[in-house]
């Protein structure tokens, strides 16, 4: 049972992550702590789409700017670095309500303002989301919703957003995991889940590639804002 929940939530994070940019953490994050410990379950879900994302930075790698990514990974790294030291510590229920109603208000904002996310965000916003996604980063592995939604501002192209935004994960995935093996929360017992969740997220991300190259920018946005909706939905209600 406990590969099953590990599997098809790897293959459905996969297909999720190649479509939107971000969100495979938020889809394995819903199963894997039904078989695993909440910290285990974020760090091996980290690891598992390393290989997606390799995949994803290097196809678009053209496009990648790398003085638009590494400023806000420097500073959400840094909160990133912090959290992880406190699951053990905070409310995590309080905090993921928190993060739910954030997430449902920037939907319901987004979906219904025609002029929203067409502008870049003020440095003070842009330096929020930073905070805000290292905070839940290092707790849940979730840092993804905000940081889509700032490189979304900043890209007028599907290939510029996907560079940046996978780019920044790659970054992320190895530093965070690094972290994470460095507190003993990850180690060498959790190699074949690892393994065995790369593959089906790999095979999901070949599976989106094949349908986002039909879609544009303009297409995506609200796929996007849908399912940051539906994230935030989820940490509300369970």
């Amino acid at each position: 049972m406990i590969w099953l929940f590990i599997i098809l939530p790897a293959l459905l994070a996969g297909l999720v992550q190649g479509l939107t940019g971000f969100g495979a953490v938020i889809i394995m994050m819903i199963f894997f702590p039904s078989v695993l410990p909440m910290q285990q379950a974020a760090g091996i879900g980290g690891v598992i789409m390393l290989a997606s994302v390799l995949v994803q930075t290097i196809r678009y790698r053209h496009y990648f700017d790398l003085k638009r990514v590494i400023g806000p990974f420097i500073i959400y790294a840094a909160v990133a670095t912090w959290s992880v030291h406190l699951g053990s510590v905070l409310d995590t229920h309080v905090l993921r309500l928190m993060l739910g109603g954030l997430l449902v208000a920037l939907c319901l904002y987004f979906t219904l303002s025609k002029s929203a996310g067409e502008h870049k965000y003020p440095l003070l916003i842009g330096i929020c989301f930073m905070i805000i996604s290292g905070f839940f980063n290092g707790l849940f592995g979730i840092g993804g919703p905000l940081m889509a939604l700032y490189f979304l501002s900043l890209s007028k192209t599907m290939p510029e957003y996907i560079a940046n935004i996978q780019g920044f994960f790659l970054i992320d995935a190895f530093y965070i995991a690094g972290v994470r093996v460095a507190n003993g929360i990850l180690g060498v017992t959790d190699i074949p889940y690892i393994l065995a969740g790369m593959v089906a997220a790999t095979f999901g991300t070949m599976i989106a590639n094949r349908l986002s190259m039909r879609w544009n920018l303009t297409t995506i946005k609200p796929l996007i804002y849908g399912f940051i909706g539906l994230s935030g939905l989820y940490y509300l209600l369970f």
